[in-house]
């Protein structure tokens, strides 16, 4: 069997193909998700209904904090960090990074907002999360899928932060394995 060239991981296209389709997925549950707890936020301050929307406010603080910033924490890891060592791929991660912070300072904004003040931090969040996913699935995961150097599902591996928790259970983390 052929090594492969120095510099380059042995690396399965399949793999990094069910690695790829994992984290689209899981983004795309992500959004879906915080669109509608966004969504349910500005309805109820539109409507002026304080108690629904004390409660969307706490549901939506609550998933920033348990999923989405975890989630982004997960990703400055093995995902980011490979990429952002070659030269090609660092300037993209240094963007998806700045995207982070900018994330993040729009979670504690909404911590601490009530009314049209929540509704727009709430919406300004699902834009740029919006956004940065959108960056993520067609710049960066498709750099690190055809990267000699990089594999999508080495990096991936066991993180359900990443591809979600149905598709670490479902498929496991063993070698050879998909994600």
């Amino acid at each position: 069997m052929d090594q492969p060239a120095a510099g380059t991981v042995n690396k399965s296209a399949d793999d990094d193909a069910a690695a790829f389709a994992a984290v689209e997925q899981h983004h795309a549950g992500m959004l879906k998700r915080l669109s509608a707890l966004a969504a349910t936020l500005v309805r109820a301050v539109r409507t002026g209904d304080t108690v629904a929307e004390h409660d969307a406010h706490e549901v939506l603080v609550e998933w920033c904090e348990t999923e989405l910033v975890p989630h982004a924490l997960a990703e400055e890891g093995p995902l980011y960090t490979g990429a952002g060592k070659l030269p090609q791929g660092r300037l993209l991660v240094e963007g998806m990074l700045a995207e982070h912070q900018v994330i993040v300072g729009l979670v504690v904004d909404l911590r601490g907002s009530a009314g049209v003040d929540a509704a727009v931090a709430a919406g300004s969040l699902r834009n740029i999360f919006a956004l940065h996913l959108e960056k993520e699935n067609r710049l960066l995961l498709p750099f690190i899928v055809a990267s000699p150097e990089l594999s999508l599902a080495r990096t991936v591996e066991g993180l359900q932060e990443l591809v979600g928790e149905t598709h670490v259970h479902r498929h496991g983390t063993g070698h050879g394995g998909s994600v």
